[in-house]
């Protein structure tokens, strides 16, 4: 299973409670009786796969500390219709209150890491890995890309700060590849992983050249990928990026590269459907 900083995501968690209650939950306060108990059901109403348990438990226990979190299932746990994620049991009027925050980030990830896992079925018995990118969104890079982790994918960078990724724009205003390279390798101290983004066979060679470790392929055509896996023969990685669908990967995968980073896994992922469901015990 895939660890999870809930030290880190708990401020995440305490800036969502604060947007969605604000100075409390009015209509709550104005039907619930304070000292009413109930029962949360978290069921899930399709199939897919789980994510966000844990974070889930963080939001109720966030919203009051008395309650009782009791997950079913875990991170990972493939969703069927009806299938029952957690149980929550304490004050009805903080079940109520911590709900909408809870299956905000439960439909979410959850929808990542089943757009993910399709992806990773699709690729299956290739080489290919499935990377995800930047293209989150704000504020929720480090669920999300948890949620790509339990998925079955693997993360890319985490941010512009943790790998080196020259794109068109920096080999414009170095003037080229192999002085965009250098210019890496020469503030850097010469040991550093780079990657290079090109859209040509002869950007490619030019990378080659160069002297980079991967090389990623940026909206190309299946023949021109399969030109540059041929010309590299596994010198170097090579990645694809641009464009890829769950109808498309399984092609390109079988040219024979490395990686296949797919923007959609976070920016085009639909929540999953599932639903909070209270049952009143009492006072």
């Amino acid at each position: 299973m895939v660890d999870l900083s809930l030290e880190k995501v708990r401020p995440i968690v305490e800036r969502a409670l604060k947007e969605d209650i604000g100075s409390g939950d009015l209509t709550t306060k104005a039907i619930i009786p304070e000292r009413a108990k109930g029962l949360a059901l978290l069921t899930a109403k399709e199939d897919g796969v789980l994510a966000g348990v844990e974070v889930a438990r963080l939001v109720f226990e966030s919203v009051d500390g008395r309650l009782q979190y009791l997950p079913e299932m875990r991170d990972g746990d493939r969703l069927g219709y009806g299938k029952v994620i957690a149980q929550i049991r304490g004050s009805a009027r903080s079940l109520l209150t911590g709900e909408r925050v809870a299956l905000n980030f439960l439909q979410r990830l959850s929808g990542v890491a089943t757009l993910t896992a399709q992806y990773v079925e699709a690729v299956e018995g290739t080489r290919a890995k499935v990377l995800d990118t930047r293209k989150t969104t704000p504020g929720l890079r480090i669920l999300e890309k948890y949620a790509v982790r339990i998925g079955g994918g693997e993360n890319h960078r985490f941010g512009l700060y943790d790998q080196i990724l020259i794109k068109e724009n920096h080999i414009d205003s170095a003037g080229g590849i192999r002085e965009a390279v250098e210019s890496i390798k020469e503030k850097n101290g010469g040991v550093v992983f780079i990657e290079v983004e090109v859209n040509s066979l002869r950007g490619a060679k030019e990378a080659l050249a160069a002297g980079v470790h991967r090389i990623m392929l940026d909206n190309m055509d299946l023949k021109s990928i399969q030109e540059v896996v041929n010309f590299v023969e596994g010198e170097v990685e090579i990645e694809v990026s641009g464009q890829v669908t769950l109808e498309s990967i399984r092609k390109i995968a079988e040219t024979g590269v490395d990686y296949i980073s797919v923007g959609a896994l976070t920016h085009s992922a639909r929540a999953m459907d599932i639903s909070l469901r209270l049952r009143k015990i009492g006072k």
